[in-house]
């Protein structure tokens, strides 16, 4: 009997009111995708192809104007703590320190003192800030940040990470060894982790499965299952490679929908 997906969207449409009230704007169309749990998923695609609104449909902020998204093929019905959310902006609270931040979920949900600073601590380190605890986020720079806000989110231990073009403000060397460390992270702990980038590349580096979607609605165009083998070197043949392919699957999906 095969396995159920982690997390599946169904036909999933969004639409939003135009500014003038008069005509919906479809952002999202009938979206089926299947996410298996444990898996690294790139959401990719331009400006205004729906990579976002997807992702805050599954973090349970807004709901599908049609079609369904299941966790554990329980629909979602708003937020839950089996999902975190790891945003462009650090988000970090900037009267606390690294060490604080990441407490947040942890203190919420009723751990005690001593527990919930072990925990803090080990996500930290994981993420490289040991010697960074007790700095306040105007202290951090901002690849620090966002390693602090990706701990944050860990410290919850989510079964879903969402991830919203979370180095998309980084300068490439900061972005690149991010890039490494989550990689780190998600092959220590196997979380199902759903990743929105616009950069071939990246996705190509990161996933275990690349969905493509264009714009003007948002609409899944094709999947391609990466099965280069880690490490991936980011200028190695086989990477190339596979970016052309995406690429070119791109290219033609919207030399189709011109042509139309």
């Amino acid at each position: 009997m095969p396995k159920e997906p982690k997390l599946s969207f169904e036909h999933v449409s969004k639409a939003y009111p135009s500014r003038r009230g008069e005509a919906r704007r479809l952002a999202v169309e009938d979206v089926t995708l299947n996410i298996e749990e444990g898996h690294f998923v790139c959401l990719l695609g331009p400006s205004g192809c729906g990579k976002s609104t997807l992702l805050n449909m599954a973090a349970g902020f807004i709901l599908p104007t049609s079609g369904r998204i299941l966790v554990d093929a329980k629909e979602i019905a708003g937020p839950g703590i089996d999902r975190g959310v790891v945003f462009q902006e650090y988000a970090l609270f900037p009267w606390y320190t690294a060490l604080q931040n990441v407490e947040l979920g942890p203190r919420a949900k009723g751990m005690p003192a001593a527990a919930r600073r072990a925990l803090a601590e080990r996500y930290l380190a994981m993420v490289g800030l040991t010697d960074h605890i007790h700095k306040y986020p105007r202290e951090l720079s901002g690849g620090m940040k966002q390693r602090a806000a990706i701990a944050r989110t860990l410290a919850n231990e989510p079964r879903i990470m969402l991830m919203d073009e979370p180095f998309g403000a980084l300068d490439a060397q900061t972005r690149e060894g991010l890039q490494d460390q989550l990689l780190d992270i998600w092959s220590a702990t196997r979380t199902t982790i759903v990743f929105v980038t616009h950069s071939i590349n990246e996705a190509v580096l990161l996933s275990d499965e690349v969905a493509i979607l264009a714009a003007h609605p948002g609409r899944l165009i094709h999947t391609v299952r990466n099965r280069l083998p880690r490490p991936r070197s980011r200028t190695s043949a086989d990477v190339v490679e596979l970016e052309r392919e995406i690429y070119d699957q791109r290219y033609l999906a919207e030399s189709r929908r011109a042509a139309e």
